[in-house]
């Protein structure tokens, strides 16, 4: 063993013992509490970010090309270009689409058709590439985006779809591409929420021409920040590691195409495009191949709790609903969104506060009808119908932790104070 290897040896034990002493995230009855998520990174993946840092090779390197090949061949994804965060994704993704550069891409003016329930970077992209998001209403079982209500809104400007797989459960995608196919219309796979989902055995990310996931800290899996972007079109996805750094072509696959293209130019500085910087760290490249592996693992523990909740709380579905898995889908459940009923007696603020004071942390599902929110007025969009089911999600919708660390007694103590409350509210 080498000097190296002692002193690296010496660093993960203490890392280890001090992440055994300190890093237990499961659930305690005698101080019992639910959050929203709990992190799924310990020693390996902090050894892993410390060798990168002691290495001093932290920019974007061999370890995120590494990563990239690693989840591209998890999930039969052609290529993949990773970022540093699933915002990120989304607008290089778009940028690419909205590039001169892009082959059939998208131009100034030109309309995207989106989900109301989504969150702000699925629109905001959108809005920043000179294109005109047209917001259309959700299945409220599903909490997908409704595909009559896609051909609803196809108008002369329609150029493409932007769908979102609401809490890891896929949409209905034959009926999506059947449009989109029969109307020539692009679509984009926002698929920040739905790590390892599948639709008809095939990965989400697959079916449409880009797909995006997010690796952010309570996601399914975690680079604490970090997304990817993935296609089939290998000019693409070059195009996408031409704007990811700066419009250089340092990153792509083909770099001596270009450099023969333009051979007076220094290699080492040719510029053949706009561009941002959204590159990925080394320290995110090692965590994601660190993470990747206990993927599956985490995503069987989140369908676990969602069959066993969908059980427990069934006795109350006059007054609450739950998401519906899509046909021909396999959700990756991000979540356990539920949404009142118009039967229902009460507030969702006040279940909301009846959980937040036993411990059990909540939140609404995604943004609730992002064309409500006020960022909106300030720019040009389209919405079509009144888009009911979005505003009744808006503000009759909760969701509570569902992740890797809830286990059997996390259960069954949300689902006891679910019951109290209804109990308190004089309902059973």
């Amino acid at each position: 063993m080498t000097k190296r290897d002692e002193l690296l040896s010496a660093v993960e034990s203490s890392v280890r013992a001090y992440c055994d002493a300190e890093h237990d995230f499961r659930f305690k009855a005698n101080d019992p509490v639910v959050r929203l998520h709990e992190p799924t990174f310990s020693t390996d993946e902090i050894m892993a970010a410390v060798e990168c840092l002691l290495s001093t090779k932290v920019t974007m390197g061999p370890k995120v090309v590494a990563f990239e090949k690693e989840f591209c061949g998890a999930f039969n994804f052609a290529h993949g270009v990773m970022n540093n965060s699933g915002s990120s994704a989304n607008l290089l993704a778009v940028a690419a689409l909205a590039n001169p550069a892009a082959r059939d891409g998208l131009k100034p003016g030109d309309e995207v058709i989106v989900p109301a329930l989504c969150w702000s970077t699925t629109v905001w992209p959108l809005i920043q590439l000179g294109l005109v998001p047209v917001f259309v209403d959700m299945d409220p079982e599903t909490l997908n985006i409704d595909p009559e209500q896609i051909e609803r809104a196809i108008g002369p400007k329609t150029r493409a779809v932007m769908l979102v797989h609401v809490y890891g459960n896929p949409c209905d995608m034959d009926a999506i591409v059947s449009i989109c196919n029969k109307r020539n219309l692009i679509l984009i796979e926002d698929c920040c929420e739905a790590l390892a989902a599948t639709y008809g055995g095939k990965a989400v990310g697959t079916i449409g021409r880009v797909g995006t996931f997010s690796f952010y800290f309570s996601h399914h899996m975690t680079t604490l920040e970090g997304g990817i972007c993935v296609t089939d079109d290998f000019e693409l996805a070059e195009l996408m590691r031409i704007l990811r750094a700066h419009g250089w072509v340092r990153e792509t696959e083909n770099r001596d195409a270009y450099l023969k293209q333009y051979p007076d130019f220094d290699p080492r500085f040719l510029f053949v495009n706009l561009g941002y910087n959204l590159r990925a760290t080394e320290l995110q490249g090692a965590i994601g191949s660190v993470q990747l592996p206990k993927l599956a693992g985490f995503v069987d523990a989140r369908r676990e709790n969602t069959a066993a909740w969908k059980k427990d709380l069934a006795r109350f579905g006059e007054f609450l609903a739950f998401q519906q898995e899509t046909p021909k889908g396999r959700s990756s459940c991000f979540g356990f969104p539920m949404t009142l009923t118009d039967k229902a007696p009460f507030n969702v603020r006040d279940l909301m506060a009846h959980l937040n004071k036993a411990r059990i942390e909540t939140r609404p599902i995604i943004a609730g009808n992002m064309a409500a929110q006020p960022g909106l007025k300030l720019y040009q969009h389209r919405i079509v119908g009144d888009l009911p089911h979005s505003s009744w999600i808006m503000h009759n919708g909760i969701t509570f932790g569902n992740h890797q660390a809830v286990d059997a007694k996390a259960r069954d103590y949300v689902t006891g104070h679910v019951e109290s409350f209804f109990k308190a509210q004089g309902l059973i």
